[in-house]
């Protein structure tokens, strides 16, 4: 069987899931989308993917998909949309992939599924955005400013007043794509403060690990520690509910500790788990790739048979 690896980056995480492909007798491809295109010339099905010719693979595994132009985004997504037209088992899929890269939409469709997560807003009002601000601000609510589609906890930023030091919401021009994305600020119940992840593969929460930081910002790639945390039936439950919400085959979800009680703040349709194999037991790619094979390749071939 050969799966497609969709990644911008070959590293552990790309070795660790050829290495779990081969233990299931499969080969694992490492491409980037960037090097995908549309070629109605080549084939029936009008994909060029480097390696397979005029065939198509059997399975894609998305791993990393690398930021672009509007266009070249477009394009990137295009290829996975097309793969899964074809028949193609796609994991995550492009569609998973838009309604967690676009935090806005993330947002929206947790509050939707009654999943608890801060209050949020997005508007490309930069007036709007001061007032949702000093509104907040009335209340004893700080903001978050976060990138739409930012990852790793980088371009964060807090607007409002927190332990008695104002922070002005900066120009939506400079680094934001002129749209806020607002998230009210969860602040610590503990010192230092953490948060929680829970990977979430075939819709069950398999493991868990607490990030901790003196830093509010509690991402791994910011200088947070990682912690083996119990993965108790409250959290899987919610990070269950935050992964079925976006309809994710996998799913990274960053959950946060508050006075209101355990919020989703984050579902990542590319996580990262490295940190969290460190503090887990069993091998983590090879969960996924079981899950690959086993249940969303199956399905794919109930639905060709159905059809």
């Amino acid at each position: 069987m050969r799966v497609a690896i969709m990644t911008d980056e070959v590293g552990w995480h790309t070795r660790q899931l050829q290495a779990a492909l081969r233990a299931r007798g499969a080969v694992g491809r490492c491409i980037d989308l960037a090097d995908c295109h549309i070629d109605t010339t080549l084939a029936w099905h009008g994909l060029a993917l480097p390696g397979y010719g005029r065939a198509l693979p059997d399975a894609v595994l998305v791993r990393g998909l690398a930021g672009g132009s509007f266009e070249q985004v477009t394009k990137r997504l295009g290829v996975l949309h097309a793969l899964r037209e074809l028949g193609v088992p796609v994991y995550n899929d492009a569609r998973a992939i838009e309604r967690s890269v676009d935090k806005s939409m993330t947002s929206l469709l947790l509050h939707a599924a009654g999943v608890p997560t801060p209050p949020t807003w997005a508007t490309e009002s930069q007036a709007q955005a001061r007032r949702i601000a000093v509104r907040e601000g009335a209340t004893g609510h700080a903001l978050v400013l976060k990138p739409l589609f930012g990852s790793q906890g980088k371009g964060l930023q807090l607007v409002g007043e927190v332990d008695g030091v104002h922070h002005a919401l900066p120009a939506l021009d400079r680094g934001f794509g002129s749209l806020a994305y607002l998230q009210r600020f969860v602040p610590a119940t503990a010192v230092p403060g953490f948060d929680w992840r829970v990977l979430v593969i075939g819709g069950h929460a398999i493991a868990a690990m607490r990030r901790v930081s003196m830093h509010w910002i509690h991402n791994v790639a910011q200088g947070a520690r990682c912690e083996a945390a119990e993965l108790t039936p409250a959290l899987a439950q919610l990070a269950e509910q935050a992964a079925t919400a976006l309809d994710m085959d996998y799913a990274g979800v960053d959950l946060i500790p508050s006075a209101q009680g355990t919020q989703v703040i984050e579902v990542n349709g590319v996580a990262a788990w490295q940190g969290l194999q460190r503090v887990t037991g069993f091998n983590i790619a090879r969960a996924i790739v079981d899950d690959l094979l086993d249940r969303r390749c199956a399905v794919q071939r109930t639905l060709g048979d159905a059809a």
